[in-house]
């Protein structure tokens, strides 16, 4: 068995003597015909395992050297040496990959393949093995040696060139676009069809080894039964080789962190001819397996048969793990679907809309991926459109020579301004419908080629909204992220889903309409929302949602009727935006307004309603039962804010430390540097000046509130003036542009904006919990245009400081 049938191959010469010593001590181990080991023996036969993975030591020359100066055709010979060890140069980054009879294949006709042959066993012989442990061996024995030593690129050749009945193996994993040059044109030259994955590669190269009436049997990703790019190279496998099984195995499958769901599968030597008889037995492991559950499940699920040659049938020869598609056409007959664009930057281009005053002429609303199927989600963010002639327009002109991501500022666009569906690409490809917005890379639209068939309309959303459609897309598509192409594929019956639509929706599809605060097209009603009191505090500082303002926004009927009764709350709005928790300036504490403004939100729908319950369980819901909203406020508020506002928190709870201290809840989008010193000089100037007097009249806590107050001032001054580390930095902006002191451009969002007061720690939640907010650089690399390009080497750099004079010279200069 050592000798003439167990083979193995590994490109690290560690792994290769650990191997062999395990496969040593096993057949030391095993037991002779009176039930003892079989122990150290003389004349046990080295095993037939290389390291693939060598380096060539000698010099072209040396090989060359190899050719008699009377050898026919000795130029010629000498030459294509050369060559054959430039192939072999590269066994520490090819392996196994490399094929000598490939590599010796006689282009130039002018000598044989054995003469060829010969000289590369003559020119290999002289490169020594590799032997890591073999002479620190207390045994001096030839078999010990021989067993852990590493054979040399003449003993992996000579594998290499030979043909198995059996190849077994876990294949690499690595994406063509993380191949290293040498890599990526190898397999483009060698690999044509596979050349997507190194799995593919392999799992093509594995196929070679096998002799004929051989097989294999190799654990590889999945990706390549069903995605786009694998379709020629699956036409080749269903076509040439036989495939005896495939067993989905699903994520979990490494005891390793490993994001990946393999295939086991058993195929047979392409000599082999495939006819229309042959059967493939399929075997899908459960997806909620874990991974101790996988051996006993691999062993007892069902198999299911497939026709292997049937499989080039299917849209791209997907070869379909699952069962057979439903009735029905794909749904490309009916409706045509683009993935989104992609701004290039979208640290720069992107933004919440909360984050923003009002969404002007300058932005338009950006449908993202909904994260569960409803009718209406994924409407949280804007992006900076400047109707196509602005900064995004600059960038996408300076990089049309670049592969760069701005080149698909556009995509998209022939689905702009139309109705559908809008499906994520990832996970279980929730949906929602569209209103014609511009949409994010990270999902689809699906929009009819007939956009005057409502019938048709309200069909789409009625499947696209179904478990069937998931399942159906699955059959296609098991990967985590789906291809746009793939939805297209999806069996879609318009006339089942017409019937079926008209029963769901027989007055038509719904209006767009949110109880969500973190939609768009929410009305910006507290009484209905989904988080009534976040709602009221942002009401009570003088938010406005745009929905509220836009009078030509789509909406239903019902949102309108809250648009309306919001108007009612107007006397309850802060003029100023600055709510201080204590009382301050004869104002009453925050907790006391904002009661009176959830009552007014109840009593002005219906007289009546507001009941001493409901404040009950509005605080039960938010984290804060049985105590009461100056409790919430204090502690639960800006926390639960900035979760609710994906970390991009428009109400700012500032505060000293204390808790019985000075704390005010602020309107970012009012919060200018006038309104600042507002804050400093009256507001928390008044609270001090009330402390200093209860310092005088020796009440308890005064002195600490004093401190507390005085220390606040002090860090909000330095925000004010805004020299480093507490000033403003905007790495799109050049120097000149760059705000001097709190002089903040609202329109580049609360990521930059907040820094001076994150730095300043004058945040409620700024330790712990800490705001999850962040001044790392961005993903991507910035352009030679880009202000910042030479200061940061491309790189997209915000915790980046300027002083003061810094900024005054450079717009000086200007």
């Amino acid at each position: 068995v050592l000798a003439d049938n167990l083979h193995g191959l590994e490109i690290d010469a560690r792994c290769v003597e650990i191997a062999v010593f395990a496969l040593a001590l096993a057949a030391w181990r095993f037991p002779d015909e009176n039930g003892d080991p079989l122990g150290l023996r003389a004349d046990m036969p080295a095993p037939q395992f290389a390291c693939c993975g060598l380096k060539v030591a000698a010099k072209p020359e040396d090989w060359m050297a190899l050719v008699p100066d009377d050898a026919p055709n000795a130029q010629l010979l000498r030459q294509e040496l050369r060559l054959l060890h430039a192939s072999f140069a590269q066994a520490p980054l090819l392996g196994s990959l490399l094929d000598p009879a490939r590599s010796l294949k006689n282009d130039l006709a002018t000598s044989s393949f054995e003469t060829l042959r010969g000289l590369l066993a003559r020119a290999l012989a002289t490169e020594r093995p590799a032997t890591l442990w073999g002479q620190a061996s207390e045994l001096q024995d030839d078999s010990w040696d021989l067993a852990i030593t590493a054979k040399g690129l003449l003993d992996a050749a000579q594998l290499l060139d030979s043909r198995y009945h059996l190849v077994v193996t876990n294949v690499p994993y690595l994406t063509r676009g993380k191949h290293c040059d040498v890599m990526r044109d190898y397999c483009e030259e060698h690999f044509p069809a596979a050349k997507a994955d190194l799995a593919t590669v392999f799992l093509e190269r594995c196929f070679e080894l096998s002799s004929v009436g051989g097989g294999l049997c190799v654990v590889l990703p999945q990706n390549w039964l069903f995605l786009s790019g694998y379709k020629k190279f699956r036409e080749g496998v269903v076509s040439r080789y036989k495939l005896g099984c495939i067993a989905g195995l699903g994520y979990d499958s490494f005891q390793t962190t490993l994001n990946v769901s393999p295939i086991l599968l058993i195929g047979g030597n392409p000599a082999l001819k495939v006819d229309a008889e042959d059967k493939v037995s399929v075997i899908s492991l459960s997806p909620e397996a874990v991974f101790s559950d996988k051996r006993v499940q691999l062993i007892s699920s069902p198999v299911r048969l497939i026709g292997q040659l049937k499989q080039r049938q299917n849209a791209d020869c997907r070869i379909m793990l699952g069962s057979d598609l439903a009735q029905g056409v794909p749904l490309r007959q009916t409706a045509s679907a683009l993935k989104g664009c992609s701004a290039g930057d979208l640290a720069w281009f992107v933004r919440n809309f909360w984050e923003i005053p009002s969404v002007d002429e300058k932005w338009e609303f950006h449908q993202i991926a909904p994260s569960s199927t409803v009718p209406f989600s994924g409407r949280e963010e804007i992006i900076l459109w400047e109707r196509e002639k602005g900064a995004m327009f600059r960038l996408a002109e300076s990089v049309r020579h670049l592969n760069h991501a701005a080149q698909n500022w556009l995509r998209g666009k022939p689905n702009w301004g139309k109705r559908g569906v809008v499906a994520s690409l990832m996970g279980n490809i929730p949906t929602c419908l569209y209103g014609g917005d511009r949409y994010a890379a990270t999902c689809t639209t699906i929009v009819l080629h007939n956009q005057t068939d409502e019938s048709a309309l309200v069909a789409l959303w009625a499947f696209s909204a179904s478990d069937d459609f998931r399942t159906e897309l699955r059959k296609l598509s098991p990967k985590m992220s789906v291809e746009v192409k793939t939805i297209l594929d999806v069996q879609f019956d318009l006339d089942y889903w017409k019937n079926r639509g008209a029963e769901l929706y027989p007055d038509g599809l719904p209006k767009p309409y949110s109880d969500d605060p973190s939609q768009w097209v929410f009305h910006g009603h507290p009484q209905p929302a989904v988080d009534a009191l976040q709602v009221s505090v942002a009401r009570l500082a003088g938010y406005r949602w745009p929905a509220e303002t836009d009078i030509e926004m789509e909406l239903a009927n019902e949102a309108r009727s809250w648009i309306a009764c919001c108007d009612k709350l107007a006397e309850h709005i802060d003029d100023d935006g600055i709510v201080c928790l204590p009382s301050v300036r004869g104002e009453a504490p925050a907790h006391d307004r904002l009661l009176t403004l959830l009552i007014a939100a109840w009593e002005t729908v219906q007289p009546g309603s507001w009941k001493p319950a409901l404040l009950d369980k509005l605080l039960a819901d938010a984290d804060c039962a049985g105590k009461g909203l100056d409790v919430w406020l204090r502690d639960k508020f800006f926390e639960q804010h900035a979760k609710t506002f994906q970390h991009r928190p428009f109400i700012w709870h500032v505060w000293d430390g204390l808790k019985d201290g000075f704390a005010a809840l602020v309107n970012y989008h009012k919060l200018d540097s006038k309104n600042l010193e507002r804050l400093i000089h009256t507001y928390l100037g008044d609270w001090i000046r009330q402390q200093e007097a209860g310092v005088r009249d020796r009440i308890d806590g005064a002195p600490m509130r004093l401190a507390g107050a005085q220390d606040l001032k002090r860090r909000l001054e330095l925000i004010l003036e805004g020299e480093p580390p507490y000033d403003i930095f905007v790495r799109w902006k050049p120097l000149s542009e760059q705000p001097i002191g709190w002089n903040p451009d609202l329109n580049e969002g609360v990521r930059l904006n907040i820094r001076p007061f994150m730095t300043a720690e004058v945040l409620r939640h700024n330790k712990k919990p800490k705001l999850n907010i962040t001044c790392d650089k961005d993903r991507g690399k910035d352009v030679e245009s880009a202000p910042w390009f030479k200061t940061f080497k491309g790189e997209r750099i915000n915790e980046h400081h300027l002083s003061l004079d810094e900024k005054r010279a450079a717009r000086s200069r200007t």
